[in-house]
Formats: structure tokens, C-alpha cells, sequence
């Protein structure tokens, strides 16, 4: 396959996930509550960093994502902790003398425990200063290491998860605080897009995409895919287009400094999402389903990449995740040479794809699933897979 000059191959990850729980954030307290398998220390990220990296570059996957745990840096409000500030920093210089080049996301699910007890983003004046603060210190403390910011992981996720049900802290299920909670991290996204545009670096997002297929005629099922459509696509969309931010339930805010705060309009893939007799179920009929409940399907990232094409024209595109959870290598390196197959038609189609990173790099935990879902082009013990070399065929020849 032929691929743009500059085309960018990474992966992601986070520090949750990767280190292990952070002990002021509220994803250890969850642990603790028995809520969550005990993360303990990831996958060791946090003390392998260094040969990670090596690995990644070795592998042709010179660009990487990586959160930087806000409950490390600002373990109290106002006090930042100079080890962690120190930690972060040698991962990323680690990074940049390996050949990779290192992106940060700054909210990756987690938050400090003093930040959630305060009432997270439901609390304006959190996100307002608390937030707006801890941006303006990421900016300055590590911009001069990062090559990229994601400053939200799956934004439009969180609100859900957190506060409709989804079993992520504060284990919350109201409409109302859900609809609040959307309105406030689709805000602090974009602006912290915007502050760190002043860095020099590229900003790219990170929504969690699915195509959404209707598959019978009933009302209930037009009713659910016109939410999803609402709370997946809509809603971002208009405000990074227009400024508007109008989520629903809440009077709609016009924001037009917000318009066209990415640098690159970057998405999550994992599945498409069917709707059937007014329900979510996987798609298409057949596909395998995977340990987390969805169809494996890699056509539905094209899908993802004509939508995006169309809705946005002239926007530059980012796979910013792309993965299985399986431990059946076989398949994740046929689901892989089939996603890039699918992407490489989207560029020959017209499509402004500027990279492709995989989710993830190492083994690691799977938030409620522990360490049960292998989504790793490598074990944790650092043996690389044969799928690696799916990708690594790629990306080692386009360099």
C-alpha cells in the first residue's frame, strides 16, 4: 500500500492503564471500593518506559499518546508534585531521544480525588479555574517535550460512563447531571484545544466514533439512533464547525472562539453500532463479537472516514485509536490488515487521513475487565506479536 509522505504510525495509551492507579485520583478510591479489579502498577510503563519506546521505534511507530495523570502532577489542589513533574518529563525526553514523538492527553477518564469531591465537572468554577490552571501548567511545563496534545480522551463518552449508568466514578445515573457533565467536558476540551494551540504543537481530538446502521423500521429504533447520532456526532460537530454547543436538555451556548479549535479532527474506532426492536445490538449479523460485547468489524472505520469527509471537508483526519481486544493474535492481525486496507482507500478516495495509531502498544489494564482483554501488539512482558508486524510492515516502509 502506498501512504502520504509524513503519514504519522503510533499508538496509545494511558496512565491508568499503563502505571497503574494514581493514589489521589478517584479511580484508585473505585478500586479500593471494590468497584474495579486493583490496577496495582499497569504494565509497568512507568519503570520500562525507556525500552518501550526503543521497541515502538524498532517497529516503525515513531509517534505515541500517552496521558499525563493530572492526580500525579496536582495531588492536592494547588500543590504540584515536583517528582511526578520530573517523572513526566524524563518519559518524554526518553521519548524524543528513542525517535518517537510523544502526544499527551491531559484527561484520560481519571481525575484527582479533590477535584471529584468537589463536584468534578458538574462544578463550573472547577472547570473554569481548577481546569483552566492545570491546562495553562501542562502548557508550560511540558510543552517544550511535546510534539502533539489529545487533550480529551473520548469526550464524548465521559458524560455517559460517569453519570448515566456506565460504572465509571462517581457511579452516577441521572439524565439531568449527565447532560450537565456533556455540556462541561465538550467545554473544557475545546478550550484547553485552544490554549494549547499556543504551544506550536498540532491538537487533535479524540471522539469515540461508530457509524450508526438502523436495521428495522420500528419507532423505538429511529428514537435510540437519533440519540446516539445526537450524543456521538451532532453535538461535537456543531461546535467544532459553528460554535454552538447544544446539548440537550441544557440551553444552547454559542461559543465561536471555539470554532475550529483542532488542528486535526482525531477519533477513536472500536465498532459500528446497530439499533434494532430499540435496542443497541452488534453489527453487522455475524461478525464475531468481541470480550467487550461489540462486532468486530474493520469496514465500519471507512464508514467513520466518509462521515468525517463529508461533514468537515478540508479537515485533516487522525485514527487516533484503532484496536481488538482479543487473545487470539490471529485475528487481531487479520482486523489490523484489514483496517488499514480500509483507511488506505479512504486516502486513494479523497480522504485527509494524517495517521493511524494503535490501540495500544503493551498489554495493559482494562479498567472494569482488569487485565482479562489484550488489546498489545506486544505482551507484558514485552514479547512483540505477529500482528505487530502487520503494522510495523507499513510504517517501517513509508519511512
Amino acid at each position: 500500500m502506498r501512504w502520504p509522505d509524513g503519514f504519522m504510525w503510533g499508538t496509545g495509551a494511558s496512565s491508568t492503564q499503563c502505571e497503574g492507579a494514581a493514589p489521589a485520583s478517584d479511580w484508585l478510591a473505585w478500586e479500593e471500593a471494590g468497584r474495579a479489579p486493583v490496577s496495582g502498577e499497569g504494565n509497568g510503563f512507568a519503570r520500562r518506559y525507556a525500552e518501550d519506546f526503543g521497541l515502538l521505534a524498532s517497529l516503525g511507530l515513531r509517534h505515541h499518546r500517552l496521558s499525563i495523570e493530572w492526580a500525579r502532577i496536582e495531588p492536592e489542589p494547588g500543590r504540584r508534585d515536583p517528582a511526578a513533574v520530573e517523572h513526566y518529563r524524563a518519559v518524554l525526553q526518553a521519548a524524543r531521544q528513542a525517535g518517537v514523538e510523544p502526544w499527551v492527553c491531559l484527561h484520560h477518564f481519571t481525575l484527582p480525588r479533590w477535584f471529584a469531591d468537589s463536584g468534578g465537572f458538574l462544578a463550573e468554577d472547577n472547570r473554569r479555574r481548577a481546569w483552566t490552571a492545570h491546562v495553562e501548567f501542562m502548557a508550560e511545563t511540558f510543552g517544550d517535550l511535546v510534539y502533539g496534545w489529545q487533550p480529551v480522551n473520548e469526550t464524548n463518552y465521559y458524560a455517559n460512563i460517569a453519570y448515566r449508568g456506565g460504572g465509571w466514578p462517581p457511579g452516577h445515573n441521572d439524565r439531568d447531571q449527565a447532560a450537565q457533565a456533556a455540556e462541561a467536558i465538550h467545554l473544557a476540551t475545546a478550550e484547553a484545544a485552544v490554549r494549547l494551540k499556543q504551544t506550536g504543537g498540532p491538537v487533535a481530538s479524540i471522539y469515540g466514533l461508530s457509524p450508526i446502521v438502523t436495521r428495522d423500521d420500528e419507532p423505538a429504533t429511529a428514537r435510540l439512533a437519533a440519540r446516539a447520532t445526537e450524543v456521538n456526532w451532532t453535538t461535537w460537530l456543531d461546535l467544532v464547525r459553528e460554535g454552538r454547543l447544544e446539548v440537550r436538555g441544557r440551553t444552547p451556548i454559542f461559543r465561536p472562539d471555539l470554532a475550529g479549535c483542532f488542528d486535526l479532527i482525531g477519533f477513536s474506532y472500536y465498532s459500528t453500532m446497530g439499533v434494532a426492536a430499540g435496542r443497541i445490538v452488534p453489527h453487522p449479523d455475524g461478525a464475531p463479537v468481541s470480550p467487550l460485547g461489540y462486532g468486530i468489524w474493520a469496514d465500519g472505520v471507512g464508514l467513520v472516514l466518509e462521515r468525517l469527509s463529508e461533514e468537515l471537508p478540508g479537515t485533516p483526519l487522525l485514527v487516533a485509536e484503532y484496536g481488538i481486544g482479543t487473545e487470539d493474535d490471529t485475528q487481531r492481525a487479520a482486523y489490523l490488515a484489514r483496517g488499514l486496507e480500509v483507511v488506505n482507500q479512504a486516502l486513494a478516495g479523497g480522504a485527509d487521513v494524517r495517521g493511524f495509531f494503535h490501540w495500544t502498544a503493551v498489554d495493559n489494564y482494562e479498567w472494569r475487565h482488569g487485565y482479562d482483554v489484550a488489546f498489545g501488539l506486544m505482551d507484558r512482558e514485552r514479547r512483540v506479536r505477529p500482528s505487530a508486524r502487520v503494522l510495523a510492515a507499513e510504517a517501517v516502509g513509508a519511512e
